[in-house]
């Protein structure tokens, strides 16, 4: 649409099923490589991704606001998810769990985002997922149900 303008920038966080960790780092890139072209599909612009074993981050610039954030969450799910199990990397059935989260970041933070996303390996040897991601809820001030979070296991 004429004159309309945005600047916006979320990232977005969600699990494989049961939090396993079955993204093996041998098929890390082309998965990030295939999630990168869905969301240049919806004309999104990737800013950053990282797919840890058991969960990825996703940073997007938001610039077609007729996308709508749910649609594309499913878009990416659905088809990342046809695409490991196509190509058989794993012995059963690949699923992400439901839900994830979208949290959004002003132009000044992006940087800092971009490079926490991209260290997400080292992050990870000080930080279980959960941790992260209940304090990304809190940083957030986001109300959340202990049931309604991610199934998070004892390690």
């Amino acid at each position: 649409m004429a004159n309309t303008y945005s600047q916006i920038f979320i990232q977005l966080i969600f699990a494989v099923k049961g939090r396993e960790k079955q993204i093996r780092e041998e098929f890390r890139e082309r998965l990030e490589k295939y999630i990168t072209g869905i969301i240049q599909n919806n004309h999104q612009k990737l800013l950053a991704i990282y797919a840890n074993p058991d969960h990825i981050h996703i940073l997007i610039g938001y610039n077609d606001l007729n996308i709508l954030i749910p649609n594309l969450v499913r878009d990416i799910k659905s088809n990342s998810s046809k695409l490991i199990n196509e190509e058989n990397w794993l012995p059963g059935k690949f699923h992400w769990q439901e839900g994830y989260g979208a949290f959004s970041y002003s132009k000044s933070q992006i940087d800092s985002v971009v490079k926490y996303i991209l260290n997400q390996k080292k992050h990870h040897e000080k930080q279980s997922f959960k941790e992260e991601y209940i304090e990304f809820l809190t940083k957030f001030e986001i109300d959340y149900k202990n049931e309604y979070v991610f199934e998070f296991y004892d390690d």
